[in-house]
Parts: structure tokens; sequence; C-alpha cells
């Protein structure tokens, strides 16, 4: 029997249905879910960011929920690392590591290694943040655009916390993001190796899923949770609220964005979200496709998993 050392990893647009394939998956191989999404890492924000409830997560241990305070920052390559530690845990107690989520960017990070250079640099990161804040994003577009329009076509000017970042790196390190993703593949830096498997979503059905899911979220009290978070850091900017719907929401309070637009503005933002999600991971080379509909049961689409699984390494041995 040949041990494969591959980590499953489940990858999709935002409400698309990735944990609960991940907890049907994680039963099945006697496995643990490792999060691998930019804002679920936060406590207090468990509402806007979908984290799965103790019910959703069904008896299955999850890694890299809520356990960060919501006024630290955590740049890719630091997550990669967390991840990375998760998995080393989960499989040296005999368990499977399922890894789920839709930052593109950390996986990317998994896959090709973390860059040097991926620490925060705070004093530039703030600098950037108040020149975002004060004139805008246009000029910042324009010298990502100049420095790496490959990274930049990925980046959409309303995304705060991305353009920003990338800047940043620039700034500190004198190189571009798709730089540091090149390089990384002659440095030979720590990564997982992955079996990656893609949730794609007609994407009629998936704006759907989007509409509904954030009706859900409003009914289970997100306006109370930004609340709480702001009274609890009172004269502190979380980053984490530059993300959407909490910046809405945000807005919203601050008395700039009636009630009534709300719901439908933040609707409007994820699907843009989600667009560009698919566009990002459509650059990846997945082991995986899913074609996923509302009829498939999850049982299903586990087997489907498990069958593609086995085709793939000839009914060798696939463990972690």
């Amino acid at each position: 029997m040949i041990d494969l050392n591959k980590v499953i990893t489940i990858i999709g647009p935002t409400a698309s249905g990735k944990t609960s394939i991940a907890v049907a998956l994680a039963k099945s191989l006697d496995g643990e879910v490792v999060g691998l999404d930019s804002r679920q890492i936060y406590a207090g924000m468990s509402i806007g960011t979908a984290q799965p409830s103790l019910e959703e997560q069904s008896g299955v241990p999850h890694h890299l929920f809520g356990i960060k305070p919501p006024n630290e920052t955590v740049a890719a390559g630091a997550y990669a690392a967390l991840v990375m530690d998760a998995v080393e845990e989960i499989k040296s107690r005999g368990k499977t590591p399922i890894i789920c989520g839709g930052a593109g960017l950390y996986y990317r990070a998994l896959v090709n290694g973390i860059f040097v250079g991926s620490k925060t640099n705070q004093a530039i990161r703030d600098r950037l943040e108040k020149e975002y804040d004060d004139n805008g994003p246009d000029a910042m577009m324009d010298r990502l655009n100049a420095a790496d329009p490959e990274y930049a076509a990925l980046v959409h000017p309303n995304n705060k916390k991305r353009l920003v970042r990338a800047l940043e790196i620039v700034e500190s390190t004198g190189r571009s993001p798709s730089d540091h993703f090149e390089s990384q593949k002659e440095l030979k830096p720590p990564k997982l190796d992955l079996f990656s498997i893609y949730l794609d979503w007609d994407r009629a059905i998936l704006r759907e899923r989007i509409a509904k899911r954030t009706a859900i979220m409003f009914a289970d009290g997100w306006i109370d949770e930004v609340k709480s978070l702001l009274a609890a850091y009172p004269n502190e900017h979380l980053h984490p609220l530059d993300s959407i719907g909490y910046r809405q929401i945000v807005s919203h309070l601050n008395g700039e964005l009636s009630l009534e637009a709300l719901e439908e503005d933040i609707v409007i933002k994820t699907r843009q979200f989600a667009k560009r999600q698919i566009q990002w991971f459509r650059k990846e080379d997945v082991d995986m496709t899913i074609q996923m509909s509302s009829d498939q049961a999850i049982a299903d689409i586990v087997q489907k998993i498990m069958k593609g699984i086995s085709k793939k390494y000839k009914g060798k041995s696939f463990t972690t």
C-alpha cells in the first residue's frame, strides 16, 4: 500500500457549500476540518463570515475558526503557516486533515509555499490604508497595475485589504506579489501536497444561494454582531470590518446607508466577490471539479469525490 501523502482540500466561491462537504468527508475518513478563509479566522464574527455552527460541525473537530481577535491582521504567509501547523498536528494523531475554504491567495500560498517577505510591515500598511481612505483606490490601482498587472487583474478597487496588501509587498520587498510566487518554485519553501476539489456552480444558482444566505445572516443578528464588535473595540480600526457586508453595515450604523438598501448592496458585492473567486480558482491547477446542483445529496457528492480519488490513483491507498 502506498502513502500518497496528499491533503484533501475543498475550494470554491462563497456560498458554494464547502463546509457541509468537508464535514461529510471528515466523517468518512476519520478527519478534521482546517479553515482556509481570510475572515473566518476571527472571533466575534461568526454570523457575517458564515463560520460553521456547532450543529454544522456535527461533532467533527474544526481548526482556525474564530481563533484570532479582530484587531489583529493575518497575512497570507502567516495564515499558510497556521494551516501547515494544523495539518501536521492532525496527522500526528492519525487523523485526516481536510482543508476547506475560498481564500484564493491563501490557497496559492499553500500550493507554492510561503515567500520570504510575507510578514506585515505595519508602518507601510498604516500609511497605505490612510491613503486609501483619504484619496480612494484609483491612484493605488494605477500603481499596482504598473508594478504587477497580472495580480492587479485579480484585485477589485473596492477590496481595500487586498489592494493595500499588494502594494505593501511591493514597497516592503521591492518585488511584486506575482514575482514572489514565481520565485518560490526555485526556492522550494515549505508547502503542502494537495488533492484539490473545486465546487463548480451555475452562476444563476450561486446568485440565489448568496441572496438566501445573506437573508439568513440578517435574521441571525448580523447587525447586532457588528454593534458588539464596535463596542468591544472602541476607537480601533478593525481590518476585518473592511470586508464585504461588515463595511456596509458600519456605513448603515453611521447613517450613510439606509436599511432598505443595505441587504441589496451586500448581495451585489458578494456576487461580485464570488465572480472574482471563480476567476481566481480557474487559474489554479485543481485535481477534481465537482459540478454542483441543488438537488444533489451530500452523500452522493462525497461518493463522487472518493471515486475520483480512487480513479486518479488507480486503487492505491489515499492517506495523509
